[in-house]
């Protein structure tokens, strides 16, 4: 969620940004997996209670990301990678999240340079689509890659570039 939390950042401090590189930009859960209103309100109460619980199924993001097997086989190596189940709370704040970031992509206004590829199946390219319409960015470019997964682009996370004459 690299990418939600560069626009968070933006969002939050417009002028302290030149730019910002999204890659497979997470802003949106696609609305087939966002919970039905009623138990999303369930979902919220029991986060409040218990918030650590893991109720969440989480798919297996290597799976979906590479097709590759021996690159997926090397996902095994990463110590830093989490593969358990989101505790609740975590999947309510990314929910909250995504749903304040997409209510306010009009008003993204810094140069974006947004990347994704067509076959992504953890990540939705029409969501970069999307927000690519919406931001009111006056330097924006959407580069989409027909056929490849977003672990083609081999970068880790998504860029932002300070001003220097900022403070922040």
């Amino acid at each position: 969620m690299g990418g939600a939390v560069a626009l968070k950042i933006h969002l939050k401090q417009p002028k302290a940004w030149n730019g910002a590189v999204l890659v497979a930009l997470l802003c949106k859960i696609v609305d087939d997996m966002v919970p039905q209103k009623l138990l999303a309100q369930i979902l919220i109460g029991i986060a409040n209670i218990l918030p650590k619980l893991k109720l969440v199924p989480q798919k297996n993001l290597a799976v979906a990301a590479f097709r590759d097997l021996k690159k997926r086989e090397m996902t095994t190596y990463n110590v830093i990678g989490y593969r358990d189940k989101p505790c609740l709370r975590t999947t309510v704040e990314m929910l909250k999240t995504t749903q304040e970031i997409e209510k306010r992509f009009g008003e993204v206004s810094l140069p974006l340079l947004i990347l994704h590829g067509h076959a992504d199946i953890v990540t939705d390219p029409s969501v970069s689509k999307t927000f690519y319409e919406k931001a009111c960015s006056s330097g924006k470019k959407l580069n989409t890659h027909p056929g490849k997964a977003t672990a083609v682009f081999q970068i880790e996370g998504d860029l932002m570039f300070r001003q220097p004459e900022l403070n922040v």
